[in-house]
């Protein structure tokens, strides 16, 4: 087991122990151990050795027993133990957004309701808003929950499935009859939202491939199994097909399962000009007219043994896989004029990060060190502001003390730089959490809304905006406010924000987070048109959510964008001067 399973054991002991109504202390002790274990800078190993445990703060004596067996045997008796007290359709209840473990255990003693379908049917007789501490409120937003729910049924936040997605493509890479591999699809164009997972294989053994697919340790179930098509779904639930290929059959098996349908069809169409078939397995002369029985005129086809071979072939410069939505790529292949994506390497640095001093889980040090290991050059911290009482947001003199902190962690830096900022809570009226005052103190300040969701578009827009013109706002912090598969954005005129963002000369942010990924990729070319410069920010309350940066990049890449247009590609020299602009302009 991983040290995040290890910690999801934990953490789901914890919940059940609160639907049966266990010793608040208890259940508190087994959330810290699962925090502690995430946070835990060893390996698996470790977690075997009494000493090593011993060290880790918050694991008493009994919960690191359960960490040994667990880090040994991947499995726990006592987990099984307390999963056999409850039907096991329970635990999808916490899936409906505003069920806490107290309403559960409610509905469930009360009730007897322990599922979603019986969920479902009680609000629709109107017996959950009887219940104490419920009413008809909350019934309607449990309905609504549940809708919801289904509606987003069989899709995935993309990082949902990314490591799965991962492990299989470098566990098939190296199986010695796997000549060529590649996860298509969906996930290989970067969508924020995936349904399933194409992996494509290259061999001359396809059944030792198939073998291997389908008895690998993430499936859970074989769906088909065929000589050259199987299906599983793995542990995530998402369902994995696997595409066995000849090698000559690669290039087009690859490109066919990439691109997105109308990006297809425009592919094909410029083979038939040419006088060929496209398909997913090769390029071909269309066959004879069936009227006439004369051959067409076609082109010679050049050979093809790679994507860029197949691109050429008809005129078009290779068009990277994130682009391939039928969104101007071909004119812009065609033209030679596709922009040179931004790469990881290119960002220098970051801002948008949590410290314990608000609702992270890392010190200021810890941050730190955990962004020089990436190989960035600084790093923003830019922890809650005071109206954020459930993120324990800072008041003025908790933001003065951690600003002074981060003066005296500076001098011991060499080439590296943390910058002290705070993420501003942007106030019903577009006033800001903080005064001018407090904000000029900061290298920079992140605005967000975090409360009143629900204000018409016109009044968000200007809300937003008005934030956007004090002086002090260095960026605006995922603009739409939307959690992927969970919460719709809020009503807002993104136009008006870019034209905003532009004029002000406030940055705009590319939210990282898997759960946000806000700005929308689809936005990003008319923010490039107006000038308006992207941040990509993970928004890491955890010093491994700093990694979360390659989702960033993900969708900058899918949203057309250059080194060029992401200001925290800047150097350290450079970065400060662009913080100061928009306090100068």
């Amino acid at each position: 087991m991983t040290k995040e399973e290890i910690a999801g054991v934990l953490e789901q002991i914890a919940t059940l122990l609160e639907l049966k109504g266990e010793n608040p202390f208890k259940i508190r002790a087994y959330a810290n151990a699962a925090r502690a274990i995430e946070t835990f800078g060893g390996n698996i190993s470790n977690l075997q050795d009494e000493e090593a445990l011993a060290k880790i703060p918050g694991i008493g004596k009994s919960i690191a027993d359960k960490i040994k067996e667990l880090a040994a045997t991947g499995s726990l008796k006592y987990l099984e133990e307390l999963r056999a007290e409850f039907p096991a359709a329970i635990l999808q209840l916490f899936s409906i957004s505003g069920l806490g473990a107290k309403k559960i255990k409610a509905l469930y003693d009360k009730l007897h309701i322990s599922s979603i379908e019986q969920l479902r049917e009680a609000c629709e007789t109107g017996r959950v808003a009887e219940l104490p501490g419920f009413g008809e409120t909350t019934q309607i937003k449990i309905c609504k929950a549940i809708e919801e729910r289904a509606k987003h049924s069989g899709y995935f936040q993309f990082a949902q499935i990314a490591q799965e997605a991962e492990t299989l493509k470098s566990d098939l890479a190296g199986h010695p009859d796997a000549l060529q591999v590649d996860v298509a699809g969906s996930y290989r164009r970067r969508k924020e939202i995936v349904h399933d997972v194409d992996l494509v294989v290259a061999t001359k053994k396809s059944d030792a491939i198939t073998k291997f697919f389908v008895v690998h340790p993430l499936v859970e179930s074989i769906i088909a199994q065929g000589p050259t098509k199987s299906s599983v779904r793995v542990r995530s639930g998402v369902q994995c097909d696997l595409r066995v290929v000849s090698t000559a059959e690669y290039p087009f098996a690859l490109a066919y399962f990439t691109g997105n349908k109308e990006h297809n069809i425009e592919l094909r169409s410029r083979a038939l000009q040419r006088g060929w078939t496209l398909n997913e397995y090769r390029l071909a002369p269309l066959p004879p007219n069936p009227k006439t029985k004369k051959k067409r005129p076609a082109e010679k086809i050049p050979k093809v043994r790679d994507e860029a071979d197949l691109y050429r072939a008809v005129d078009l410069d290779f068009i990277a896989p994130e682009l391939r939505e039928n969104s101007g790529e071909f004119e812009a292949a065609e033209k030679h004029s596709l922009p040179r994506l931004i790469e990881q390497e290119n960002l220098r640095g970051t801002f948008h990060c949590h410290t314990t001093a608000s609702d992270g889980h890392n010190t200021l040090e810890e941050m730190a060190e955990a962004a020089q290991a990436l190989g960035l050059e600084y790093l923003g911290i830019a922890d809650h502001s005071r109206s954020s009482i459930q993120a324990r947001g800072l008041d003025e003199a908790k933001l003065r003390a951690q600003g002074a902190a981060i003066r005296k962690l500076n001098k011991k830096f060499d080439r590296f730089r943390l910058f002290a900022g705070v993420e501003c809570d942007i106030l019903r009226d577009g006033s800001l959490d903080f005064e001018d005052k407090v904000l000029s103190e900061l290298d920079y300040v992140v605005a967000s809304i975090h409360s009143v969701f629900n204000l018409r578009e016109p009044d968000m827009t200007r809300r937003v905006i008005r934030a956007m013109e004090n002086p002090f706002v260095t960026m605006l912090a995922h603009p739409t406010g939307r959690l992927l598969l969970k919460r719709e954005p809020y009503q807002i005129d993104i136009p008006a924000i870019l034209d905003g963002a532009a004029e002000t000369g406030t940055w705009v942010e590319l939210n990282a987070a898997p759960k946000r990924l806000d700005l929308d990729w689809r936005w990003w070319p008319r923010a490039k048109e107006k000038g308006v410069k992207c941040v990509i920010d993970p928004d890491a309350h955890r010093a491994e959510r700093l990694q979360d940066l390659w989702f960033g990049i993900g969708i900058a890449r899918k949203g057309w964008l250059t080194k060029e247009d992401v200001v925290n590609c800047l150097p350290l020299g450079k970065i400060e001067q662009a913080l100061q602009a928009k306090r100068e302009r």
